[in-house]
């Protein structure tokens, strides 16, 4: 038993529609969740966000919380996008994914622009943060993916899972932040 997912090719090659069937109720814990919502982002045109407006969120289906066996996932590779616009964009779809409102955002935004101005590269030499949330160290990444030094959607995951673990949300992270220059 478990989550069949199986995409439907029209004659002309183009996709002409996902289905996703599941035959019994399964948790999905919250880390093969942002496993899940990366592998779609992955597949979305990234670019397309300029940072102008708020990208709309994947559409992710996620079956209701029930004992049950877990659905185990792999994130595609996906290459860093060259601006920190696009990781924006990610991170916003993600945000929305993982279940928090558009009251997040600014606070989520607010966040990692002070540590990091959305950089999948940056580093601090004195402490060993890295990335777009700055995690210390960097390397703690890696439980969200083998790509986490350059995959901004790997690096967003393990980030909003550390929010979420920490602080609640990203508004009280922010708040955290502004009070004691740290997250």
């Amino acid at each position: 038993m478990g989550l069949i997912v199986a995409a439907a090719i029209a004659p002309q090659g183009t996709a002409a529609a996902n289905t996703v069937a599941a035959s019994a109720p399964m948790a999905v814990p919250t880390q093969e969740l942002d496993l899940l919502v990366a592998a779609q982002i992955a597949a979305d045109e990234r670019d397309s966000f300029g940072g102008e407006a708020k990208p709309a969120a994947p559409a992710v289906i996620v079956a209701p919380a029930a004992a049950g066996p877990s659905v185990k996932a792999t994130a595609p590779k996906a290459s860093a996008p060259s601006d920190p616009a696009s990781a924006q964009g990610i991170g916003y779809r993600m945000m929305l994914a993982r279940g928090w409102g558009d009251d997040q955002w600014g606070c989520l935004q607010s966040l990692w622009n002070k540590e990091s101005h959305w950089n999948v590269y940056a580093g601090n030499p004195s402490s060993g943060a890295y990335g777009i949330p700055q995690a210390v160290p960097g390397s703690k990444m890696a439980a969200a993916g083998p790509n986490w030094q350059s995959d901004p959607a790997t690096q967003i995951a393990w980030g909003l899972s550390y929010i979420a673990g920490r602080y609640g949300n990203p508004c009280s992270a922010w708040a955290h932040s502004q009070a004691n220059n740290w997250y």
